[in-house]
């Protein structure tokens, strides 16, 4: 035995191998982990000594050692056998070893060496050829870190060091490794041969195989990935493979296909019962009411029997069906041309494209002989697609029956196999009606005037009141007209242009009602004054009686002024002061010297309010040109406005339809008389009214986009994020300018909001007695009218309450139909629902492609207690500073909800409400319990926590920590900005 044998023999027996791995090496060779002999060659024979010895575990420890410092001149070769390197480029070689101090050998000369040589020597294959040195190429010489000494032998303590070295590149198909003692008392303990790769991983649902690194460590390997089953891309999925054989820079990523969704780094259908649309990050939603899926994997839900899905719907919509028929059918023909209503249907299908259709038949004295009726009846605004449950029908006969067919019809009426039921009005005319008046006849004409006389009825039924005398200029083509009235079958019509054409009709009234239009006549005013000298008799007894009535109404003006008028003119104004003292005292006026808003239902005679607020405007000068819509009180025109010394302005009119009662003519001029009193540049002007002749009309500035919530349905997603806050900034100005004048709107809502040429958004609809939207579903009547109730705070629904702060609130939601471009608040919820869910604390979600500050204040403007939403004039500040900061802009509610866990350093939370909410705009709802628990119940307490109080908790992870800590930091900053601005969150 060597004197190497005696050192190490019985030390190796001690020696424990600790065997590992890394999902990134592939191991060509490790000599702990051969089971039977290595088969190494040594040269000499008697130079490195084989040791193999059991470990704990009764595994075979394979060591080689050799400790010939005695003798001079050592040159011991070990050489291993052939190692293929397989796809390696670049091998890396691992030794452990031990090595012993000269310093403490005894007796030992200056040839004892404490290192050891490595060479290697590529080959394509095994061979057998006699060892020659001179063929290897040296790697290293390998020393070692710490070395043994005679103390360490005595306590069997063997200092083991660790040494690795690269080779590389290799071209040829394996190699042999070689290792040379020149005088060393050395234990080779374990060989490991390995090299590196990227592993094959799966990442945003694509794979990426096991890939080699080049052997340049400077340079990366570009992987394309494959999506995985049941995915497709996105943006092509890439990851780098670096020389360490670590994945970096992960760019693009797949998602899973229609009917499927991510769950665990992988794409699963979709359970029955639930569909998933479109390709995306979405998951799986369950399938809208009236709807299913049986079996997974479901792109769309199938309706069920009887309910369908209109073309345009989207496949996130409600199956629905077509409505039922109208209910409570009734007309009125009191005073007015004859008026047919209806109640909407008790079941409109789950719809709110509702429409109604009327079929008129004229029905003779026997069965079955009506027939349609023929165009001799005029529907106002028309019989067919009416949105409103009311229509008027003029120009009917007397002494006859007619039969009107009503029907209710949505967007899926025409789906349906089942027959239509319809409501049915039958109306008999001869009940008292009047007949028509015999031939109109000129008697006489002049530049501006005509005398017409007619043959009374030969049959009426009922006495006749009176007549009335319809006329307009025949160029007109009955554009406009005005109209007359007189007790004897005879008239005067004064006020015309010379030598002009009209057209003139003439119908009798009796208290059955109208009769119909007699034909039309035509007539012309003369043109020179030598016509006038034959009329000067006539002329005489006009200008006599004239002067006569005149007289008498001085005397009865005087008489009112004594007895009443002085009286009610006081006590109108009294009212509007006392109102106005009232609401200062009430805090709904700012402050004394700012122009307050009186109600004209303050005035005893509205009219007077009329005449206070707004300006008379010669119908002469006002041209219409088209009809655009129609309203509650009648058509919707647009038109140009001459003004003299001025340019011709567009202008939209509104007109009050014939045959209406004077309390709808007062309700009409009431909102005239409300917008006479706003002047901002975001409220909708008004240009003036026509109250001295027929029709009367309300004129106001023409605005080209229409109403802002079918603008936005039109242009969807065609807006920028700063041209929407531009939007919602003007609306809100316009809200904070009513505010302040003391003006509650009570209906803000997108559909009131009406857009220009310039995308200027003005506030509008300021009636408060009509229709507040095409689907009755939108509408809840409570004791006092109805109440629109997805735009409407809680405690005007429950309370009627009306406040700016109920404003405030449907701000909010007009806010929302923004951002959404127009979708409808609480979607298909009914209205009972959304009252329930709004009760219970659940608010709107944010649009798609939302800013977290918006969303944020939408959230501030619902809160449940009034008094602590926002005013408006905190909005528009805030707003502002979006604006003049765009990077607010740029955090958005998805982006939150899809971070990873990582801290947030640069969001900016504004405008929270309580510390649960800026726990979920973080993604970290799961610690609301922990922060409550520990009494951090404000945001203020929460601003002054330290990471150790974080921790303390119960925040254990060193991610979570971080984003805490970090949108603490920035919620601090927020709350010091907002405080010096004197804006509380």
């Amino acid at each position: 035995m060597t004197f190497g044998n005696r050192f190490f023999v019985s030390l190796f027996l001690g020696i424990t191998i600790s065997r590992f791995s890394r999902c990134n090496q592939v191991v060509l060779l490790d000599t702990t982990s051969v089971l039977g002999e290595l088969g190494w060659k040594t040269y000499p024979i008697n130079g490195w000594d084989a040791i193999t010895e059991m470990d704990e575990h009764n595994r075979p420890i394979h060591t080689f050692q050799v400790c010939n410092v005695m003798e001079p001149n050592q040159n011991n070769w070990l050489r291993s056998n052939w190692i293929s390197r397989q796809a390696a480029q670049k091998i890396y070689v691992e030794l452990r070893f031990t090595l012993r101090d000269c310093n403490s050998i005894p007796w030992v000369s200056g040839t004892c060496k404490e290192t050891f040589n490595l060479f290697y020597h590529e080959m394509d294959e095994a061979h057998s050829v006699k060892f020659k040195p001179s063929q290897y190429t040296k790697i290293d010489t390998i020393a070692a870190d710490e070395s043994f000494t005679q103390m360490d032998l005595g306590d069997r303590i063997l200092k083991l060091n660790t040494e690795v070295r690269e080779v590389g590149p290799m071209t040829k198909k394996g190699f042999y490794l070689a290792f040379q003692d020149i005088g060393a008392c050395i234990a080779l303990v374990s060989v490991r041969v390995y090299y590196k790769k990227c592993p094959f991983t799966l990442m945003n649902l694509a794979s990426f195989p096991d890939t080699v690194p080049r052997v340049d460590s400077s340079s990366l390997v570009e992987v394309r990935g494959a999506c995985i089953d049941h995915a497709e891309e996105r943006d092509t999925p890439k990851l780098f493979c670096g020389a360490d054989g670590d994945w970096l820079v992960p760019l693009g990523r797949c998602v899973c296909s229609i009917g499927y969704e991510e769950i665990d780094g992988s794409c699963v259908a979709c359970r029955p019962g639930f569909y998933k649309a479109y390709a995306g990050i979405i998951k799986c939603s369950k399938c809208p009411p009236h709807s299913f899926s049986y079996g997974e994997g479901a792109s769309i839900c199938r309706c069920e029997k009887g309910f369908f899905r209109a073309e345009k719907d989207p496949s996130t919509m409600a199956c629905t069906r077509p409505p039922s028929p109208p209910r409570n059918p009734m007309f009125n023909m009191n005073d007015t041309c004859l008026m047919l209503e209806w109640s909407p249907p008790s079941d409109t299908g789950g719809r709110r494209d509702l429409t109604y259709n009327v079929q008129c038949k004229r029905c003779g004295p026997g069965p079955n002989q009506c027939q349609l009726c023929e165009d001799e009846l005029r529907f106002l605004p028309r019989p067919l697609g009416l949105t409103n449950a009311t229509v008027t029908v003029t120009d009917f006969s007397s002494h006859a029956n007619y039969t009107f067919e009503i029907e209710s019809l949505n967007g899926v009426s025409d789906m349906s196999t089942f027959p239509r039921q319809v409501a049915i009005i039958t109306v008999s005319t001869d009940q008292g009606g009047p007949s028509l008046v015999g031939a109109v006849k000129k008697d006489w004409a002049s530049p501006n005037s005509i005398a017409l006389s007619w043959q009374q009825p030969q049959e009426t039924t009922l006495p006749i009141t009176d007549y009335e005398v319809k006329y307009y200029e025949k160029e007109q083509e009955q554009l406009s007209y005005s109209s007359t009235h007189t007790r004897a079958p005879s008239v005067i019509v004064s006020g015309l242009k010379p030598a002009t054409w009209y057209i003139f009709s003439v119908r009798t009234r009796t208290a059955g009602g109208f009769s119909s239009y007699s034909p039309k006549y035509e007539y012309q005013t003369t043109g020179d004054s030598s016509d006038m000298a034959s009329d000067q008799g006539q002329v005489l007894v006009i200008v006599t009686a004239a002067v006569g009535g005149f007289t008498l109404l001085i005397i009865l003006t005087l008489f009112l002024l004594i007895t009443g008028r002085c009286q009610w003119y006081f006590k109108a104004k009294m009212t509007s002061e006392d109102k106005r003292r009232t609401d200062y005292q009430n805090g709904l006026v700012p402050f004394p010297g700012i122009k307050t808003y009186v109600d004209p239902d303050t005035y005893e005679d509205p009219t007077q309010a009329v005449h206070e607020f707004t300006k008379e405007i010669d119908p002469s000068r006002i041209r219409i040109e088209r009809v655009i819509g129609a309203g509650e009180f009648g058509e919707v025109c647009s038109g140009r406005l001459r003004t003299p010394g001025k340019k011709e302005i567009a202008v939209a009119i509104k007109t009050l339809k014939g045959g209406y009662v004077e309390r709808q003519r007062r309700d009409f001029l009431r909102e005239a008389s409300i917008m006479g009193q706003f002047d901002h540049p975001n409220i909708i002007r008004l240009e003036g009214v026509v109250t001295k002749s027929r029709p009367v009309m309300i004129v106001v500035e023409y605005m080209e986009n229409g109403s802002l919530d079918s603008f936005l349905r039109q242009h969807d997603g065609h807006f920028t994020v700063i041209q929407l806050v531009g939007m919602l900034r003007g609306i809100g100005s316009g809200m904070k300018y009513l505010s302040d004048m003391g003006y509650v709107h009570r209906d803000l809502a997108a559909r009131n909001i009406l857009v220009n040429s310039n995308l200027v958004c003005k506030v509008s609809d300021f009636g408060l007695s009509r229709v507040l939207e095409d689907d009755p579903e939108a509408a809840y009547t409570t004791t006092g009218g109805k109440i629109p109730i997805r735009w409407t705070a809680p405690e005007a629904i429950a309370y009627r309450k009306f406040s700016s702060a109920s404003d405030a609130w449907s701000y909010g939601i007009v806010m929302w139909e923004v951002m959404s471009y127009g979708e409808r608040p609480y979607w298909e919820m009914s209205n009972q629902d959304v009252i329930l869910s709004i009760e219970e604390g659940y608010r709107l979600p944010a649009p798609m492609g939302c800013p977290v500050a918006l969303h944020q204040l939408m959230l501030h403007c619902w809160q449940k207690e009034r008094n602590h939403r926002p005013k408006f004039v905190d909005i528009v500040s805030f707003l502002d500073k979006l604006i003049r900061n765009p990077s607010s802009l740029l955090p958005l509610v998805e982006d939150l909800q899809s971070l990873p866990e990582s801290p947030a350093e640069d969001m900016d939370y504004p405008m929270f409400i309580s510390v649960g909410d800026w726990l979920d705009s973080i993604k970290m709802s799961q610690y609301k319990s922990n922060f409550m628990a520990a009494g951090f119940n404000t945001l203020d307490s929460v601003a002054r926590m330290s990471i150790e109080d974080v921790r303390r908790i119960g925040v254990e992870l060193i991610g979570h920590q971080r984003r805490i800590i970090s949108s603490i930091q920035t919620l601090q900053f927020q709350l010091l900005h907002e405080q010096e601005k004197g804006f509380h969150v």
